[in-house]
């Protein structure tokens, strides 16, 4: 009876340990699924270029743009590709991209679309481009950057740099954690996107999309706001922070709901 008893047991403890070692190795290759699917996304390149371009070549230079975004666009491993010139500075224009890793920027960089615009870029810029690449805390997907405005929508897009005050960098993105889902739900918000620019930690972008002037007000006046903007106004290295501040007027693709 002994020996049957011990015999069952062992038996039973085989397979719970079994069912355990199965357990835990399905669980290990459950995270490193995950672990690879983070690596993925957190692999994703993020560039921002301002072009300060000669009045008498922003025509073309805009177009060239428009083309560069365009054939963008169509790529299964673009994220997203807009185009802008700042509403006070007709002749700055802004090429913001999104790709999923290195390798497909790169690749994109031997098509004839991006070597036209880097063609141009030699003869029609006042000075030589600036490329900030960026890292975007709380990320949005592929679907959530392609949004767009509706076709009724008087779209407002704003862009804040902001220069942190050096150890408060911490509570600069542990506000904008709280606040983001926040923001993110305003019914005016079409894009919401909080960067910090590559190669110095107390350096930050915003990337803000409304549907209107209006809209842009009612964010202003949120209460989730108030500890952002109280931040803003006493914790960066040059105040104001509105000089931080550039309005921006798509022009490419120009998408609409």
């Amino acid at each position: 009876m002994k020996t049957t008893t011990y015999k069952s047991i062992t038996k039973k403890g085989l397979t719970i340990a079994t069912a355990v070692l199965l357990f835990m190795s399905g669980n290990a290759k459950a995270q490193n699924s995950i672990k690879i699917k983070t690596k993925v996304l957190t692999e994703a390149i993020s560039k921002m270029t301002m072009y300060e371009v000669k009045p008498e070549q922003v025509t073309l230079f805009r177009e060239t743009l428009k083309v560069y975004v365009k054939h963008s666009i169509t790529s299964k491993d673009n994220i997203m590709a807009e185009a802008f010139y700042e509403q006070n500075k007709p002749n700055t224009l802004w090429l913001i991209e999104r790709w999923n890793d290195k390798k497909q920027l790169e690749r994109f960089s031997e098509t004839s679309e991006s070597k036209s615009l880097e063609a141009l870029s030699k003869k029609a810029l006042i000075k030589p481009s600036k490329i900030y690449y960026v890292k975007d805390l709380e990320p949005l997907t592929k679907e959530q950057w392609r949004k767009s405005s509706k076709k009724e929508d008087d779209q407002l897009v704003i862009m804040l740099f902001v220069d942190a005050k050096k150890g408060t960098e911490k509570e600069f993105k542990d506000l904008y954690h709280i606040a983001m889902p926040q923001f993110r739900s305003e019914p005016g918000v079409v894009t919401y996107q909080l960067s910090e620019i590559n190669g110095d930690d107390t350096q930050f972008v915003t990337y803000e999309k409304f549907r209107s002037n209006d809209a842009f007000q009612y964010h202003l006046h949120f209460p989730p706001i108030k500890p952002v903007i109280e931040y803003l106004e006493t914790k960066i290295k040059t105040p104001p922070f509105q000089n931080g501040l550039h309005n921006l007027i798509e022009f490419a693709p120009l998408t609409r709901e």
